[in-house]
């Protein structure tokens, strides 16, 4: 067995407290002798929300030697709410202890540099691995099961029920609804994400006519009413966007199954058009038959341009599904993350949430959430952005476009005028983008996370997913006065030294793995930086995990984006057909450039770094 770097873990310490704990308040001491998993996550990030369904089998399995606990660490303002925290881990189907942390202290104290960040502390409390980003499941269950012979022949190891304490169901009509669609009758259909339904609702938007799903996590097809065509009860997983076709049928962002499913209204019938059920994964096809392909938490879809367009937030980027031909194709984006115009192929997104087709037929109008921005598509086959800073400016700014402030917005809504509703939903408000003046207002406010809204006549029908229900708004015929907010994301700016730079990405394979060199470089690492000028040299793609950068002379602050992505292999000769894993993972570093600051970033991918 390989010695390990063996570093004390600092206690956990936030000013939020803790949840799903019964009211106990947790230390380190109180969990030795147990495998401890830290997951520092934010809600708001597509990629933690991908490791906490990577972490739900391990938690299950070692449930009586491991201990997972989530470190909430905020981005947004709005994360920083306590009421929020309490929100998303009902929502995302938390089922272990999470410590609210809103002033990033125990971040601070174990130098994580990114959302999300996986650290493993043995069961005699210290520090034996880090992992940034997603796809770190088969490292950490070899991990688990080494520490758990090595801590069990020692007497160190304690087995038992863990500290979870599950909170009380709470009774309503929906729970953390989506996203909602207009049905031909005047009713509406509603994805209701954390009860994995979709709840057919009345004109009135509050009398539920029925339900769609078995309300459990799962992936079968079937028929509401037990019918064709397999017989079964159909089950979605945390079910989002919803579109009607133009044959009547409606189409199912199915998010955490990684696929499209097809509703009919008439009969009840479920059936799966697109995605294998499995996350796509850097290297795998982003074209061809929809059920060979495998897509990334799709969020939302809306019929645009002859083909169903899809929000693809798991890789940032937008793909489309031809019903003629059965097909899928990545349409849009470069799976980097990031604010970018121009051609379709070359543009960058950031987390894809809402999309709508402009009454026209013109645009598609594309609610990026993570750059808290709104975006379109001609249909010419370019992308622009009509609000939106970047990935760390946001808050609730009105007026002209170029200056205009949105925070976190999950949906958009085409508007009979041209115009577009923005589901703001970090700021709690509906807001309004006009084309023709260029300016942005605010429509109403006092909404609770609002992720869609529907127009139903002279009405727009807002989905105010943390108060649980659909919620009629008169279209104003002036704006809400708002006082303007503006926010940076606020975490530790690393001191870094003038000139040149050594940015290094720490990457060591699994035990049992190595690096995969069969079809050339298993590795590549971008680099970019905000602003561009901050960069003088280096910005770019390559596959080396190491680069020198050179900071430009007189910029005195920015942040360093670095994405990393690592392939490896299990290490067995006589295995011809080895299975491979995918590491990979995007930071967002604060930078401040001072004489004597530090001349090497390294940047812990999977591993320890020394």
């Amino acid at each position: 067995m390989a010695p390990r770097v063996r570093v004390r873990a600092p206690e956990l310490i936030g000013k939020g407290g803790w949840l799903n704990t019964g009211n106990v308040d947790l230390s380190l001491a109180d969990l030795r002798g147990r495998i401890v998993i830290l997951d520092f996550w934010t809600f708001c990030c597509v990629n933690c929300l991908h490791v906490l369904d990577e972490l739900r089998e391990l938690e299950e399995k070692h449930r009586d030697t491991v201990v997972i606990i989530g470190v909430h660490s905020p981005k947004f303002v709005h994360e920083a709410e306590h009421q929020a925290v309490v929100d998303a881990v009902e929502r995302y189907g938390v089922e272990h202890p999470v410590l609210d942390d809103p002033e990033l202290a125990t971040w601070k104290q174990y130098a994580v540099r990114a959302w999300p960040t996986l650290v493993v502390i043995d069961p005699e409390g210290y520090v034996v691995a880090q992992h940034s980003g997603e796809g770190h499941a088969h490292a950490l269950e070899a991990l688990v099961a080494e520490l758990e012979a090595e801590h069990g022949a020692k007497g160190t190891l304690r087995r038992g029920d863990g500290p979870y304490v599950a909170p009380e169901p709470v009774a309503t009509d929906l729970r953390f609804p989506g996203k909602a669609v207009v049905l031909p009758g005047g009713g509406f259909l509603v994805s209701d994400s954390t009860r994995h339904q979709l709840v057919e609702m009345a004109a009135d938007g509050e009398t539920v006519v029925r339900r769609i799903g078995s309300g459990e996590r799962g992936f079968g097809s079937g028929a509401s009413d037990g019918g064709a065509p397999s017989g079964g009860v159909p089950s979605f997983n945390e079910p989002q966007g919803l579109a009607l076709l133009p044959g009547g049928k409606v189409v199912v962002a199915d998010t955490v199954n990684h696929a499209l499913r097809s509703y009919d209204p008439e009969t009840g019938a479920v059936t799966t058009i697109a995605g294998t059920g499995r996350q796509w994964m850097q290297g795998q096809p982003t074209s061809g038959p929809a059920l060979e392909v495998s897509l990334s938490s799709p969020w939302d879809v809306a019929w645009f341009d002859g083909k169903l367009w899809i929000a693809m937030a798991g890789v940032h980027q937008l793909w489309t599904y031809d019903p003629g031909s059965g097909t899928v194709e990545a349409a849009a984006g470069t799976t980097n993350e990031g604010i970018v115009d121009g051609p379709l192929r070359e543009a960058w997104f950031a987390q894809p949430s809402g999309l709508a087709a402009s009454a026209d037929g013109e645009r598609l109008w594309v609610a990026d959430s993570e750059g808290s921005a709104v975006r379109w598509v001609d249909r010419d086959g370019f992308v622009h952005t009509a609000v939106g800073k970047g990935l760390f400016d946001f808050g609730h700014r009105d007026g002209d476009a170029s200056q205009a402030l949105l925070q976190h917005p999950l949906g958009v809504t085409a508007l009979p005028d041209g115009s577009v509703a923005i589901a703001d939903t970090y700021n709690h408000a509906l807001r309004r983008y006009d084309p023709a003046s260029g300016e942005v207002t605010t429509l109403a406010t006092d909404l609770r996370e609002p992720s869609d809204a529907v127009l139903a006549g002279d009405d727009v029908v807002v989905v105010e997913s943390a108060r649980h229900r659909l919620t009629r708004l008169r279209l104003p015929e002036s704006a809400v006065r708002v006082e303007a907010v503006a926010h940076q994301t606020q975490r530790a700016a690393t001191d870094v030294a003038p000139g040149r730079l050594r940015v290094d990405v720490v990457f060591s394979a699994p035990a049992g793995q190595k690096l995969d060199t069969r079809y050339g470089p298993s590795t590549r690492l971008i680099v970019s930086s905000t602003p561009p000028g901050l960069l003088a040299e280096g910005a770019g793609t390559g596959t080396d995990l190491g680069r020198d950068l050179v900071l430009a002379e007189g910029v005195t602050e920015g942040i360093l984006h670095v994405s990393a992505m690592a392939a490896s292999c299990d290490d067995d000769p006589a295995n011809e057909y080895p299975a491979c894993h995918m590491h990979q993972n995007d930071w967002g570093v604060p930078v401040r450039v001072v004489p004597g600051g530090a001349e090497r970033l390294p940047l812990v991918l999977a591993g320890l770094d020394g």
